[in-house]
């Protein structure tokens, strides 16, 4: 199991697994701010789904828990079940990272992701999942497998959505967006590649989806003046990286 080390700099918090590379980040005087560009755009299924009292999210992978956070101020009719293999994340997320404890919007399980999404009983339960599975190596995702997606398409109800964070720079990239597409029949869009070579893949399920882009961008005007995402970048982001949904999105 990893060992969890932190560093600050310029009001900045990092969280590391017992190397340099940054696992997370917060502001410290703007805790529930998610600070990392590939962390807010994790939040991509709040383009498509309403939030709703009993809508269930998924977080496989804690980090600093900024997802949570956001999740906990920002959607409370969502309850959020956390999935962390590492009993450490979780106490570090807490006493440095500010996540709240569990409550009736959130529950955090101490299990292994892969062992989670292939558990029958969890099947169709989720309306969205946000998939953010690293070691201390960073050595590409430590969930890839074509299995391990088609669990997280079980997970999901229709319609539901994942969103994954992939590194772009990696030999693991292609592997993991094939099996992506595969799980989801080729329903899958990519936001442009980030500062930090991350890049978010959004795969859908459930009711083919046809929407005009500027009803989008309504959508995202709204979620970015109530939440402060910068949401209406994401959709001229996504318009232009993913081939033939130039003039409206058809997935």
């Amino acid at each position: 199991m990893e060992s969890v080390t932190f560093s600050e700099s310029g009001g900045i918090r990092y969280l590391h697994f017992g190397s340099e590379l940054i696992q997370g980040a917060m502001r410290l005087n703007d805790p529930d701010e998610i600070y990392l560009d590939y962390n807010q755009q994790m939040m991509a299924w709040l383009l498509f789904l309403e939030t709703k009292p009993g809508m269930r999210i998924a977080q496989l992978g804690l980090g600093t828990g900024a997802l949570v956070k956001f999740q906990h101020r920002y959607c409370p009719a969502v309850k959020t079940t956390v999935v962390e293999l590492n009993p450490a994340v979780i106490i570090a997320s807490r006493a440095m990272f500010f996540t709240p404890p569990d409550d009736r919007r959130l529950e955090t399980l101490l299990a292994d992701a892969k062992q989670f999404v292939l558990n029958s009983k969890h099947q169709g339960n989720f309306d969205a999942i946000q998939v953010d599975l690293y070691d201390a190596i960073c050595d590409g995702p430590s969930a890839s497998s074509l299995e391990f997606y088609r669990g997280c398409h079980n997970l999901l109800k229709g319609p539901g959505i994942m969103t994954v964070n992939l590194f772009s720079r990696h030999k693991s990239y292609p592997i993991n967006l094939t099996n992506i597409c595969k799980a989801f029949d080729d329903r899958v869009l990519v936001f442009p590649e980030s500062h930090d070579c991350n890049v978010v893949a959004i795969a859908f399920k459930g009711p083919r989806l046809e929407v005009e882009w500027k009803e989008i961008s309504k959508r995202a005007k709204i979620i970015q003046e109530k939440t402060g995402l910068p949401t209406l970048a994401w959709t001229s982001g996504l318009k232009s990286e993913n081939a033939r949904q130039e003039f409206k999105l058809s997935i």
